[in-house]
C-alpha cells in the first residue's frame, strides 16, 4: 500500500486553508503550521516570522502549501513587512534546508491589481460590460506585473522570491494568483463577478499543483472561476496542471441583482 504524500499547509485556519483541508484531508498527510491551534489537525504552532522557531515543522515534508499572509489590503507596512516579506522567506528557506520538493505559494491577484484602473478591465469589475470591446485582452502569466497597494506589492515579491529558490535550488515553486475567495462562498457585490473564485476551484487548484510533474519547476497561475466576465487568463492553467474550475459567478446573477 502506497504511503500518504506529506504535505504541510502554512495558514490552515483561513479561509482557503479550510477548503484545502476538506478537499486534501484523506487524501495526503497534513500538517498545519499555524499561530494557533487547528482543531483536529496535526498542528505545529509558531509564528512564520520566526525562521528558528518554524524549521522543525518542515522535516520529512514533500510538498509545502503557503497561505498564511496578512490579506487586507489595508495592512500597514509593518505587517506586511513581517507576514508578506520576512515570513514568506523564512518558508520558503526552511523548505530549501528540510529538502522539500515542492513550495505552492498563494499570491494574489492584487499583483495584478494596477490593470483594474485600465479600460476594458475597469469596465468589466464595474459591470459596464456594454462598452467592453470582444473580445476583450486577457491577462495573462506573461502580462507583466502591476500590484496594487503594499499587499499586491508584496505578493510580487513572493513570486520573484519563488523564482529565485526555482533558479538557485532543486525545489519546484508555483505560485497562484488567486481571485476573491470569500466568506460567502459567492459574488457579493458587482466588481467580483470578473475575479470571483470558489472555496472548491482555490482548493483544487493547490491539489492540481500538488499533483503537477515534477519536472514543473516554476510558474505563475491565475485562479479563478468560469466566470463570464474574466479577464484574468485560465487557460495556461488548464494546459499545464489541468485546472478546469467547476463554479461560476454568473450561477449567482440573479440572485444578486434582485
Amino acid at each position: 500500500m502506497a504511503t500518504m504524500k506529506k504535505v504541510l499547509v502554512t495558514g490552515m485556519s483561513g479561509l482557503i486553508g479550510g477548503a484545502v483541508r476538506r478537499r486534501l484531508e484523506g487524501r495526503y498527510e497534513l500538517t498545519a503550521l499555524n499561530r494557533r491551534d487547528v482543531a483536529g489537525a496535526r498542528t505545529v504552532q509558531a509564528d512564520i516570522a520566526d525562521l528558528a522557531s518554524i524549521e522543525a515543522a518542515f522535516a520529512g515534508q514533500e510538498v509545502v502549501v503557503h497561505l498564511a499572509a496578512v490579506v487586507s489590503g489595508e495592512a500597514g507596512w509593518d505587517d506586511v513587512l513581517r507576514y508578506n516579506v520576512v515570513g514568506t522567506y523564512n518558508v520558503f528557506e526552511a523548505a530549501r534546508r528540510a529538502g522539500v520538493a515542492r513550495v505552492i505559494f498563494a499570491s494574489s491577484g492584487m499583483a495584478m491589481g494596477g490593470y483594474a484602473r485600465q479600460f476594458p478591465y475597469n469596465a468589466l469589475l464595474e459591470g459596464r460590460y456594454d462598452e467592453v470591446p470582444q473580445p476583450w485582452p486577457m491577462l495573462t502569466h506573461e502580462s507583466l506585473p502591476h500590484p496594487a497597494g503594499l499587499y499586491g506589492v508584496s505578493k510580487v515579491w513572493g513570486e520573484q522570491l519563488a523564482r529565485h529558490f526555482a533558479d538557485a535550488t532543486p525545489m519546484s515553486m508555483i505560485c497562484l494568483r488567486y481571485g476573491v475567495v470569500n466568506q460567502a462562498d459567492r459574488p457579493t457585490e458587482p466588481r467580483h463577478f470578473p475575479i470571483w473564485c470558489s472555496q472548491r476551484d482555490a482548493a483544487q487548484m493547490v491539489e492540481r499543483s500538488i499533483e503537477a510533474p515534477a519536472e514543473l519547476k516554476y510558474d505563475i497561475f491565475f485562479v479563478t472561476s468560469d466566470n463570464q466576465w474574466g479577464y484574468r487568463d485560465l487557460s495556461h492553467a488548464y494546459q499545464t496542471v489541468g485546472y478546469k474550475p467547476l463554479d461560476s459567478a454568473e450561477t449567482y446573477r440573479l440572485a444578486t441583482d434582485s
